[in-house]
């Protein structure tokens, strides 16, 4: 018996060992499948926050309306020509660097009398189209902004007499007409300017006239109703130039970048270039 017992306790020494091996590998297996578990929530939160901000929509803004201009000396017809610049030989179109969103022409008429005198009127046209931006906003809206602005400048001319400004009606989207008296050494002059928005794209027509070296001083009221009568043709003129596909297509279409010329950049005739 002390023999068997002998015999069975390196036995026993063996299992024990072999129970005690298992017990250490255990923790070390948990710990692993720990670490395991913990990183994988985390790399599958990443992954998705990096597809949601890739996912995320570029900014759109409304597609302007118009995408050119009509060229500059030919928005008015050869009638109304004659009617406001009866000895203008053609139109003097102004420099530009990209007539599809700048232009402008200008005609200079003296009707020399001899000794009883001269009538002179100058006419000028200017247009100017504005491109949607994801930061400034739709052309629209940023010509309605160089619409109110131009308004105010000419509100605001420098010596101006007997200053009137009155809206005016089927002309664009909208439009507003200023007249005034300027007392220069040749004479007085009586200036017309309308501003037109239609869309997005200002319209500024100058018009004015004098009766020099003792001629007659022309009638206000007439020089006004022309120039009001041209401004709403040179409007035309700008909606015709686009045709019916002239729109742009979808309303969320992404934005060009810039607009077509800032207003601080637009062109604006000075009280002294008007005559």
């Amino acid at each position: 018996m002390q023999r068997r017992a002998q015999r069975e306790q390196p036995e026993r020494a063996k299992r024990l060992t072999r129970v005690l091996v298992c017990a250490a590998a255990v923790p070390v297996m948990l710990v692993a499948t720990g670490c395991s578990s913990d990183s994988g929530p985390d790399d599958g939160g990443d992954k998705a926050a990096s597809a949601s901000a890739s996912a995320s929509p570029s900014p759109t803004v409304q597609a302007a309306a118009f995408r050119t201009l009509p060229e500059a000396c030919g928005v008015l017809s050869k009638k109304t020509l004659k009617d406001l610049a009866p000895k203008a030989k053609s139109g003097k179109e102004g420099s530009s660097d990209d007539v599809a969103s700048r232009a402008s022409c200008s005609w200079s008429s003296l009707d020399n009398n001899g000794v009883k005198g001269s009538q002179f009127r100058w006419l000028n046209v200017s247009l100017l189209r504005f491109e949607s931006d994801t930061t400034r906003g739709p052309g629209d809206k940023l010509a309605q902004e160089y619409y109110d602005k131009q308004v105010r400048e000419v509100r605001a001319t420098p010596g101006a007499r007997s200053l009137n400004a009155q809206a005016v009606a089927g002309t664009g989207d909208e439009a507003t007409a200023v007249r005034y008296d300027l007392k220069k050494k040749e004479g007085t002059f009586k200036q017309q300017t309308v501003v037109a928005r239609v869309e997005n794209v200002v319209v500024t027509l100058d018009y004015n006239g004098a009766g020099l070296a003792g001629d007659k001083t022309p009638d206000a009221a007439a020089l006004l109703g022309d120039a009001k009568k041209a401004a709403r043709e040179a409007v035309l003129s700008v909606t015709r130039a686009n045709g019916p596909g002239g729109a742009s297509g979808s309303p969320s279409a992404p934005a060009s970048g810039r607009p077509s010329a800032p207003a601080s950049e637009a062109p604006s005739a000075s009280a002294s270039d008007k005559s």
